[in-house]
């Protein structure tokens, strides 16, 4: 394996990665900003009020987008085993 096709794995590897996660942590990340202007303009600093929505629109987001997340995972992972084999030919 030379260089550039390991640099090419990982690159693959962290767009995998930021493609897969991105929904979650993009709903996350909206819920967030929204929780925290209510937080804002009510003037109500309850803990459980930041972390309880959160842990609920991760969960509902792992759920909507759990079989896609889970077929580009399968896919990538069946690509890197043929790269890797071909590396090795």
């Amino acid at each position: 394996m030379t260089l550039d096709q390991a640099i090419d794995v990982i690159n693959k590897t962290f767009e995998m990665a930021l493609i897969v996660g991105g929904p979650v942590i993009l709903i996350t990340f909206i819920v967030g900003i929204v929780i925290s202007i209510f937080q804002a303009a009510t003037q109500i600093n309850e803990m459980t009020l930041t972390f309880i929505p959160k842990i609920v629109a991760t969960l509902f987001a792992m759920i909507i987008f759990g079989s896609w997340m889970f077929r580009k995972m399968v896919d990538f992972t069946r690509e890197i085993f043929i790269t890797m084999v071909n590396l090795i030919q």
